[in-house]
């Protein structure tokens, strides 16, 4: 568990829980774009300012930024067709460049013509996602037993067909794989200086909440259970049956699940005083409205909101990554390059209008930089039956 004031606290994103009579801002809809199938798809509506923040963050006009949007969205459907119909041949889907052009792999050359024809392009590799997944898997259960020296972060990138390892001691992450038993023919080795920390200082500023009155973290989606409103959050944040306080330090709720280390997940009931929105904040405190929670492929855009870095954006990396914190290992988080700081914890991740997860942690920081992990939304959303709050 973290120090009374280190949790990952991103309370500005607060789709979950918010103050009442808090209003949406109008959202600001996007002209339609070209799909990756060549036709016009419509597009989905964008935030006010987020086309501006991915457009800042990763470098691209605006435009460029619409487009990738409407991409990704398509992208999401077309991999969820095509996974199912390559079957065990299936290698992994990505998105790259400006616009977010989709590629998806197989094992076999003969697959090639259906990828093509559903409107992406086709890459021809040695594993399967399955051969991949299970590699990482023999990882996994061997940092279970032991955590690996050195050896901070493992995922399975789908890019590189590899499970990839970054490790601070490449012939430390070697015997660890050693030991695990996994091919070494589906793992690379990367040398990195990596050590992903939780986001978790007792800071000023931002839409936050706190536990047990001290430890500050921040508000992720907003969720309903048997007529009950609440929100998601890092487990990390707080313990079972912790109180919890808004932003305006009135009583807000109870902390009725959560699940850290292995995961990084947990849920907040909250009082009558409060009532769950289908919103985050995003740039300027302008309300970005949760449609559905889809997961991105690799490649697409992400957005998250912080309350002491406020709304940043990056791409995603890889799913599924193992992450190795002092406090013990978390699995199946994922990678992206926005940055975060302490007290972001929390905070929730969205590409357009679609829910990705809440920040758990990562390395460096807003000005030089840094990679941030969050837990996936579909996770607790299932094992606590909690109901996503859409707009």
């Amino acid at each position: 568990m973290p120090r009374k004031v280190p949790v990952l606290a991103a309370t500005a994103m607060a789709v979950g829980a918010l103050a009442i009579g808090s209003l949406p801002a109008a959202a600001e809809p996007s002209p339609p774009g070209q799909s990756p199938t060549g036709g016009t798809a419509p597009a989905p509506e964008v935030a006010p300012g987020m086309l501006k923040s991915i457009s800042r963050d990763l470098g691209i006009t605006t435009s460029q930024a619409r487009t990738r949007l409407v991409n990704e969205r398509q992208a999401a459907a077309i991999e969820k067709t095509l996974r199912k119909k390559l079957g065990s041949r299936y290698g992994g889907a990505w998105v790259t460049g400006s616009t977010s052009k989709l590629t998806v792999a197989t094992t076999d050359r003969r697959d090639t013509r259906v990828i093509t024809a559903a409107g992406a392009t086709a890459e021809v590799v040695e594993h399967s996602l399955a051969e991949l997944e299970a590699a990482k898997e023999a990882l996994d259960r061997t940092a279970l037993n032991r955590a690996p020296r050195a050896t901070s972060v493992w995922a399975v990138d789908v890019q590189s067909n590899s499970v990839l390892v970054r490790a601070g001691q490449p012939a430390a992450a070697k015997d660890f794989l050693t030991r695990s038993g996994a091919a070494p023919e589906l793992v690379r080795v990367t040398q990195s200086a990596e050590r992903p920390r939780l986001y978790a200082e007792d800071l000023r500023g931002g839409e936050s909440y706190y536990s047990n009155g001290s430890t500050r973290c921040s508000i992720g989606f907003a969720v309903t259970k048997g007529g009950k409103d609440g929100f998601l959050t890092a487990g990390h944040c707080g313990k079972a049956g912790a109180k919890t306080t808004g932003h305006n330090r009135a009583a807000q709720g109870t902390v009725r699940a959560r699940s850290f280390p292995g995961d990084d997940f947990g849920w907040v009931e909250a009082n009558s005083g409060w009532r769950a929105t289908p919103y985050v904040k995003g740039t300027g405190g302008a309300n970005v409205t949760v449609s559905g929670s889809q997961q991105m492929p690799p490649g697409s855009s992400v957005c998250r909101s912080g309350s002491t870095s406020g709304w940043r954006c990056g791409t995603i990396e890889q799913h599924g990554a193992t992450i190795t914190y002092e406090e013990g290992t978390v699995e199946g988080l994922t990678r992206s390059t926005v940055c975060a700081e302490p007290g972001d914890s929390g905070g929730p991740f969205i590409s357009s209008d679609q829910a990705q997860g809440t920040t758990s942690g990562g390395s460096g920081d807003c000005s030089l930089g840094g990679t941030t992990y969050y837990q996936p939304v579909s996770e607790p959303l299932k094992k606590y039956g909690l109901t996503l709050k859409t707009g």
